[in-house]
């Protein structure tokens, strides 16, 4: 298993987390689920777990 941060590529700039919506077993092995703003650097990462959202190139476009 990997010691870095996961990143997700997404096409919106408000996305949300909660550590575990993709990890089987569910909710019960995340945090409380966050809302996050990805901003003019094109990305934000999860004060939670450290995952990394970057927005795709072809979602600047809005």
């Amino acid at each position: 298993m990997s010691d870095q941060p996961e990143t997700v590529y997404v096409t919106t700039h408000r996305v949300k987390c909660d550590g575990a919506s993709d990890i089987r077993g569910g909710s019960a092995l995340g945090h409380p689920r966050v809302w996050l703003e990805i901003d003019e650097k094109g990305y934000v990462d999860c004060g939670y777990c450290d995952r990394r959202f970057v927005l795709k190139d072809d979602a600047h476009a809005h």
